[in-house]
């Protein structure tokens, strides 16, 4: 089992955990051969990003790997992608799942 950080999870259970090329932020490391190797892989990570959800439809920054993580943990709901989709399997406090709802109108 490996536990790494995340940028953005897509819906489709894609990790995407390094930036483009020339930001001023870290590259690749061995993110790539943990999530492809690992027999589970958990993401933990911020929900947002300023006010945009870091769980989007589609990853728009590099891929880490084509394969789909575990689950996500983020301070307002643990997620697990699954074939069909995304499934919310818990949301934090009240006032916390109240963010939750703004940030995903569809559930």
């Amino acid at each position: 089992m490996t536990v790494l950080g995340g940028l953005e999870v897509d819906e489709s259970g894609h990790l995407a955990n390094r930036m483009v090329p020339g930001s001023m932020v870290p590259g690749m490391s061995g993110a790539m051969d943990l999530v492809t190797c690992a027999r589970r892989v958990i993401v933990a990570m911020t929900h947002c990003s300023r006010s945009r959800s870091k769980i989007v439809l589609r990853c728009t920054l590099p891929i880490t790997s084509l394969r789909r993580i575990d689950f996500v943990v983020t301070e307002l709901a643990v997620i697990r992608p699954t074939p069909e989709g995304l499934v919310l399997e818990e949301t934090a406090e009240e006032s916390r799942s109240n963010r939750f709802a703004q940030l995903h109108p569809q559930g």
